[in-house]
Order: structure tokens, then C-alpha cells, then sequence
């Protein structure tokens, strides 16, 4: 209890909880907002699934095809300054949504246009986030530090997702919309009162053209095998969650749990699992941290193998619950590791390498789900999905990179 409360005391620095309560709030928005624009977007007249797919996919792009990009501003730049750009355009772009919806102004490019603009934001804050929590947190709490944002970001998840639904209801999405675009301009606000330490950022560095920061970037990413391993590991890994959380998962729900009942019960099982994996990560401090962040990866298959044998729906859920648990003590050790042994003046731009490697094939996964369904049936599909899993994860397990890469000495271990 006495180490909770310690951990906890992280709090009483003005800029952590400033930090800690900027993240909550953004990713509050983040989870009313993809509720609120698909009902608000499919509300309107002669809109079809074809219409949201553009929109969604106007959101999408800009955040892959931007995200290096992101990483070297913030490497260049102050990252509150790139950080607080962020959350102002997240704000812009769904204030301006909200504005089209609430009009019944709502041509097509606009709308799509209107969307690029939360990709853009995404691209840019990511590394910017990233980056700066060495910067707020010392060195030896990173691990705390990380516990404590990712707690508060996961408990907004699960709060938004209950009240997006409610606030579209009896809002509305044009509202609901506008509700989540004041929630990043707070974010925005609180973000702007951190006033950071002349000594908290890293050294100014020569200014090299933009590829020149890419290239460099890249030679820190690539130098370390751990870390490639582990973004390759997990491109396909994400190419799996996706085809089995958004499209295979909720086919079989339909077809034989019951309908939305049971794949929301799936959901809140996994959410209440990644409220426990903070509280866990808090405390966990392995000697190999890598190691076990990848060990972790291997429990997260079996809900698809449990929703690929028809298991019950109360074991379903619990094999989410698992997968709520594991990916989340995952992100803390990974977070913590990358922030340890990466020069922070370039922690930003490897941060996006890693960002944009792990999320490149899971548009594939998505495309792939629904014919994978028609060609193998949907059970079979989703034990596919656990041995992509599996398989990627005792692949990278071969690493000397990953099973050798110790904490700091000194650095408690459990």
C-alpha cells in the first residue's frame, strides 16, 4: 500500500497532474467522438456504410502518411507547444463536423475534409506525448509515471464509451460531436499552464533538413533489435486484433451470442482488464522487461481461440478480460523501456517509427476479415487470428535482443 501511495505522489507535481489530467480529458473526447460521428454521419439522409467508410477513411490516412513527420516536429519543437497543436486540431475537426451535422450543410469532400483534420492532430500528438513524460516524470518513477496516465486514459475509455452512446441518444451527434471537440480544447488549455522546466527538455541539436531527421531517426530505431522485432511482431499482430475485433468478433456475435448484448459484454470484459493491467504495471518491474512484455502477448489469443470453439459467452469474456490485462501491462513496459533507452532528443521520431510500423498492416486485417469469413467460416478465421498471434510472438522470442535487455541496475525488480 505505502509503494501505491508513493506512486500516487507523482501527483502532486503541477506539471504531471496537469499532464495526467490533460490525457484523461483528450481521451475522454477520443471515446465520445467515434460514436457520435458514425451514428451522426449515418443519420444523414441518403448516407450508406460507403459514406462513413470515406469519412473514416479521410481520418485514417492523414494519421499514417503524417506520422513520421509528427515525430520529427516534436523532436524539433517544445512538446507542449506540438502537443497543445494537437489537441486544437482534434477540437477544429470535430467542431467543424458538429457544425456540418447540426446545419444539414454536409457535402461529401467536406465532411472528409473535416475528418482529415483529427488524423493530422493524431499524427502530430502521438510522438509529442510520447516524448514528453521523460520530460515531466524523473527517471526513476517512468514506470509509475506511465501506470498513472495510462489508469486515467483507460478508465475515460471505458466512462466515454458509456456515455458517447447516452450523449448521441438524447443529444444527438452534431452535439455529441461538439461535446468532444470542448473536451481536446481543454486538453489544449491544460497543456498550455504546464510551463516546463528550462532543464527538462533536451538539448538543442543542430537543425538538419527533414529527411536528415528521418534518416537519423531511423538509425536509432534500426540500431536496436528489440525494438524492430517487437514493431514487426506486432504489425501482424495488429492486423489480427483488428480483424477479429472489427469485423470477425461482432460476425459471430450476430450470428450465434445473442447480437450487440454479447459483444458488448465482450468489450466491457476487456476494459475492465486494462484498468487492472495499470494497477499491475505499477508494480511489476522485471528484471528483462522486453522479455516478459513479449511473453505477455500470448495469452492475449485466447479469446479468438475460445470464440472460434463457441466457449460460452462467460468465458469469452473472461479470455477478453485477460487481453485487457496483458496489452496494458504490455504498453507500460513497453512505454517505460523506450523512454529509458532512447537519447530523448530522438525518443519522438523513433516513437513514430514505432507507431507507424505497428499500425501499417492492420487496414489489411480489417480488408481480409470479411473474405476470410466467406472463404473459412468465421470460428475458423478467428483461431487463425490466435495462431497470427502466437506464431508472431514466439518468432520475435528468438531476439537476443528481446530476452537479454535488462532494467538499470539498481532499479527494483519483481
Amino acid at each position: 500500500m505505502q509503494s501505491y501511495l508513493r506512486d500516487l505522489g507523482l501527483l502532486r507535481d503541477r506539471r504531471f497532474a496537469l499532464l495526467v489530467t490533460a490525457r484523461t480529458i483528450a481521451v475522454l473526447g477520443s471515446a465520445f467522438a467515434p460514436v457520435a460521428l458514425a451514428f451522426g454521419v449515418l443519420g444523414l439522409p441518403g448516407a450508406t456504410a460507403s459514406t462513413l467508410s470515406a469519412v473514416l477513411t479521410a481520418e485514417s490516412v492523414p494519421m499514417i502518411a503524417l506520422t513520421l513527420f509528427g515525430g520529427v516536429l516534436a523532436d524539433r519543437l517544445p512538446r507542449t507547444w506540438v502537443l497543445m497543436a494537437g489537441d486544437f486540431l482534434m477540437a477544429t475537426g470535430y467542431l467543424a463536423l458538429a457544425a456540418m451535422l447540426l446545419t444539414g450543410w454536409t457535402p461529401l469532400p467536406a465532411l472528409c475534409a473535416a475528418a482529415a483534420f483529427s488524423g493530422v492532430a493524431t499524427a502530430i500528438a502521438f510522438p509529442a506525448f510520447a516524448g514528453i513524460i521523460p520530460e515531466v516524470v524523473p527517471a526513476d518513477r517512468l514506470q509509475a509515471g506511465n501506470a498513472l496516465i495510462g489508469l486515467g486514459g483507460n478508465a475515460a475509455r471505458v466512462l466515454g464509451a458509456v456515455l458517447g452512446g447516452g450523449a448521441v441518444v438524447l443529444l444527438g451527434g452534431g452535439w455529441a460531436l461538439i461535446v468532444s471537440g470542448a473536451m481536446f480544447t481543454a486538453a489544449g488549455l491544460l497543456i498550455a499552464m504546464m510551463r516546463m522546466r528550462p532543464d527538462a527538455a533536451p538539448e538543442p541539436r543542430q537543425r538538419h533538413s527533414v529527411l536528415a531527421d528521418l534518416r537519423d531517426g531511423w538509425r536509432e530505431f534500426a540500431s536496436r533489435q528489440w525494438i524492430w522485432v517487437v514493431v514487426a511482431q506486432f504489425s501482424l499482430m495488429v492486423m489480427a486484433i483488428q480483424a477479429g475485433h472489427g469485423v470477425l468478433g461482432p460476425l459471430l456475435a450476430k450470428e450465434t451470442l445473442g447480437g450487440p448484448a454479447a459483444w458488448s459484454a465482450f468489450l466491457a470484459g476487456e476494459a475492465v482488464g486494462t484498468l487492472v493491467g495499470v494497477v499491475t504495471a505499477m508494480r511489476l518491474r522485471p528484471r528483462r522487461p522486453i522479455l516478459v512484455a513479449v511473453l505477455l502477448c500470448l495469452p492475449p489469443a485466447l479469446p479468438y481461440v475460445l470464440l472460434g470453439v463457441d466457449a460460452p459467452l462467460w468465458a469469452i469474456v473472461i479470455g477478453a478480460f485477460v487481453l485487457g490485462v496483458c496489452f496494458d501491462v504490455f504498453g507500460v513496459l513497453w512505454q517505460t523501456t523506450m523512454q529509458r533507452e532512447i537519447p530523448g532528443e530522438s525518443l519522438s521520431r523513433v516513437s513514430s517509427y514505432d507507431m507507424l510500423g505497428s499500425l501499417m498492416f492492420g487496414p489489411i486485417g480489417l480488408l481480409l476479415a470479411g473474405r476470410a469469413a466467406e472463404w473459412f467460416g468465421t470460428e475458423e478465421s478467428l483461431l487463425g487470428c490466435a495462431v497470427i498471434i502466437v506464431l508472431s510472438t514466439l518468432a520475435a522470442l528468438f531476439s537476443p535482443g528481446v530476452r537479454n535487455l535488462k532494467a538499470p541496475a539498481g532499479e527494483p525488480v519483481s
